[in-house]
């Protein structure tokens, strides 16, 4: 199999869990505080494959500096990003509750919440394509966080356009379209840096880690603590263990 296929098709699995969570949400009847549990844990998850995959690799690669520097513009990007779509409606979009906005009360929002949900899909996306650079394999550690961490977020995310009063072909088209341009993200990724210098993947990679974490902190952990309060920090600590664990098998 070509490796720009592979990158893809591993981009694909990854957001194919958000179509999945979107699934258990729209047909069964989840119990907030296990969607709550389920989204810290796959924070703890996705904090431990920033720090110990992305990070690491990118500091080893271009140093300290250039990774930083990836690392803060790749936060400050994605805050700014996010900012402008919390004005027009997407501040809740990974919420279960009735905190999502209807059409009706926010023209738009169907929108940006759509937008909202690529925006914190595709860096991780990215991550998966670069990894196949060179010759590698992707990153089971990375990967396994994408796929834990996605589900719960479609879950939530899905359970709340549907309090909203959101059609069934709008949230299935929402995430499935996710699902396909984040394999097309993967892919992109590989294809269009097969020929950078180790370096600028290297700062590539922490601009992704940055944005991964400001999204963490922005959209995950709130409605994780919002059911699960003062355990939201254990389960989030059990995921970073299990990704950890993972990444020293």
């Amino acid at each position: 199999m070509p490796t720009w296929l592979e990158a893809g098709l591993w981009g694909l699995l990854g957001g194919g869990a958000l179509v999945l969570g979107a699934l258990v949400a729209w047909f069964l009847r989840v119990p907030q505080v296990v969607v709550a549990s389920v989204m810290a844990f796959g924070s703890g998850v996705l904090i431990s494959a920033v720090a110990f995959d992305l990070m690491a690799e990118a500091a080893e690669t271009g140093g300290l500096v250039p990774t930083a520097l990836g690392f803060l513009g790749g936060a400050v990007t994605y805050l700014g990003a996010n900012a402008l779509l919390a004005r027009r409606g997407a501040r809740h979009r990974k919420r279960s509750g009735d905190q999502q906005p209807s059409e009706d009360q926010q023209q738009g929002s169907g929108a940006a919440i759509a937008v909202g949900a690529l925006l914190d899909g595709v860096p991780e996306s990215v991550v998966l394509g670069v990894g196949l650079l060179g010759g590698g394999a992707v990153s089971l550690p990375v990967l396994a966080a994408v796929f834990i961490s996605n589900v719960p977020e479609g879950l939530s995310s899905a359970a709340g356009m549907k309090r909203s009063g959101r059609s069934a072909g709008y949230v299935f088209g929402v995430w499935g379209g996710i699902a396909v341009l984040s394999g097309l993200s993967a892919l992109v990724g590989y294809v269009a840096l097969g020929s950078a210098p180790p370096e600028a993947i290297a700062v590539i990679t922490a601009v992704a880690a940055g944005a991964i974490l400001t999204m963490i902190a922005d959209t995950m952990i709130p409605e994780a603590f919002e059911r699960t309060r003062t355990w939201t920090g254990l389960i989030t600590a059990l995921g970073f263990l299990l990704a950890f664990a993972i990444e020293l098998a």
